[in-house]
């Protein structure tokens, strides 16, 4: 092999992709990010990140600046025709674990632009805007990737490929990698405005579940506002496309004047998923990995995680770990995917019943299991890692490791304390700190905010010590000795 252009080229610099590239270079790996368009997309599409996923973004030093323009909401409402509550999810602006607010209404080419610029100001990655994906050839060890760009074909070497590229993703398509299709297919007429008057919207987020024309209705971020309704049999995407369509679409809601119309497209709600994620020294991240129906607000959110839980293993890969470790790459994420795809079909499948009877026997069966309590309401969870790069059998070990926040005048979380990578935390101060972790004892002074939060959850979990992986998900608990010297046979 020559030497390599970049250690890793990843196709498609939407949120999954130019994120996965900014945690690479921060890590130390050279990185070349591509993307066929000439610019970020203008308009609002996804429209939610939750709280892991603004944790990532704390760690890039955007966390901050999107906070300035997102927007919260305390609950997501489930109504009927008659405005009866069959589902509501409260406490979504409540501080999640993740150390933010546990649901946000974003802008996404705002979301788009922070990244743009941390990317700008970041050493050791190249994002190349008009650069389309061409083919790919597995080398043995090391990927040879054909690219046209405006000034005619070149071709790049690296470690690795990522396809980030999207639903259709020709990465994926060139690769040969089957979809499981998991039976989801709706049609919906998206439209986003923006907001004049705000105190004649909805301030929580709902969706409308009338068999005569189901409905969402929710905030985004910087001024927006979105509805969505499900196209009938027979309707065509240039009719409900029609403004005057639209404008009786929105008639009901009393909003003329309050808001202009800023987008409106037809958009086919899937739920799939790629049936390998890896092949080699290929690797598929968001859309281009999994699509799921919009309802539980997290197909950005999963991409992101992808992002997350590929960038560490690659840097370790690149540091000297074995190629093995992105055989948990897959293994780790698919069954959160799955459960999430999983409850966005239900919250689908609730919404979208357009017979009159069907409707009427969802309704008084909703109704009941509320009345009775047993109505699946609450905050949303989605599994813990059950197997990969964990030990097994000590408690917490694939958990999701929360951030504290001490607040004093000031806010204080505990990952700007303690910075990127993994973390060996234990109840008394480490005397090393080997290589590839970074030790912390809760008697150190710089863990006096956190020391009680931190002590408790390691009682909870009768442990001396605990290490949590750059991702946040926590590698495994024991004694500190132990846990190093699983993680360096594991990792490092």
């Amino acid at each position: 092999m020559g030497a390599l252009d970049h250690y890793v080229v990843v196709v498609g610099g939407g949120p999954t992709g130019a994120t996965l590239g900014l945690l690479l270079a921060r890590g130390g790996v050279d990185v070349l990010v591509i993307d066929k368009e000439a610019g970020i997309y203008p308009l609002p599409r996804a429209a939610h990140i939750d709280h892991e996923i603004v944790r990532i973004f704390q760690e890039l030093g955007l966390a901050d600046r999107l906070a300035e323009t997102w927007r919260s909401t305390a609950r997501y409402d489930f109504l009927n025709a008659a405005g009866e509550i069959l589902l509501r999810f409260e406490g979504t602006d409540r501080i999640g674990p993740g150390g933010w607010p546990a649901s946000n209404m974003i802008h996404q080419p705002s979301l788009e632009s922070g990244i743009r610029g941390a990317i700008a100001a970041q050493g050791g990655i190249e994002l190349r805007n008009g650069w389309a994906y061409r083919s790919h050839a597995q080398m043995g060890d090391h990927v040879e990737i054909e690219i046209d760009t405006p000034d005619g074909p070149v071709r790049k070497l690296a470690a690795f490929i990522v396809g980030a590229d999207g639903a259709r993703s020709p990465v994926r398509e060139a690769a040969g990698i089957a979809v499981d299709d998991l039976k989801f297919d709706e049609p919906w007429l998206v439209i986003d405005t923006i907001v004049h008057d705000a105190s004649r919207l909805p301030d929580v987020n709902l969706q409308i579940c009338d068999p005569e024309r189901p409905t969402t209705c929710v905030l985004m971020g910087e001024g927006r506002h979105r509805w969505e309704f499900m196209m009938k049999p027979g309707e065509t995407p240039a009719q409900v496309l029609d403004d005057a369509f639209i404008e009786a679409l929105l008639a009901p809601w009393n909003v003329s004047g309050a808001v202009t119309l800023e987008r409106k497209a037809v958009y086919r709600f899937n739920a799939r998923v790629a049936s390998q994620w890896r092949q080699d020294r290929l690797l598929l991240a968001g859309d281009a990995a999994h699509q799921m129906p919009p309802f539980a607000g997290q197909g950005l959110c999963s991409g992101m995680r992808d992002a997350a839980n590929l960038a560490w293993k690659l840097i370790a890969i690149h540091n000297g770990a074995s190629l093995g470790l992105l055989d948990t790459y897959q293994p780790e994420r698919e069954p959160n995917v799955r459960a999430i795809i999983a409850l966005a079909m239900m919250m689908g499948q609730t919404v979208c019943i357009a017979d009159p009877e069907a409707a009427r026997q969802r309704d008084a069966a909703m109704l009941a299991a509320r009345a009775s309590g047993n109505a699946p309401d609450g905050r949303v969870s989605y599994p813990d890692i059950g197997e990969g790069c964990i030990l097994a059998g000590t408690p917490g070990a694939g958990s999701y490791f929360p951030q504290p926040v001490f607040e004093a005048g000031k806010t204080v979380r505990l990952d700007s304390v303690l910075g990127a990578g993994a973390w060996l935390i234990s109840r008394s101060a480490a005397a090393t700190s080997p290589a590839g972790l970074r030790t912390f004892g809760l008697d150190d002074p710089a863990m006096s905010d956190f020391r009680g939060p931190l002590e408790g959850w390691l009682s909870a979990h009768s442990a001396e010590a605990v290490l949590v992986r750059p991702d946040h998900y926590v590698f495994g608990t024991g004694t500190p000795a132990v846990l190093e010297a699983e993680w360096h046979r594991t990792v490092v």
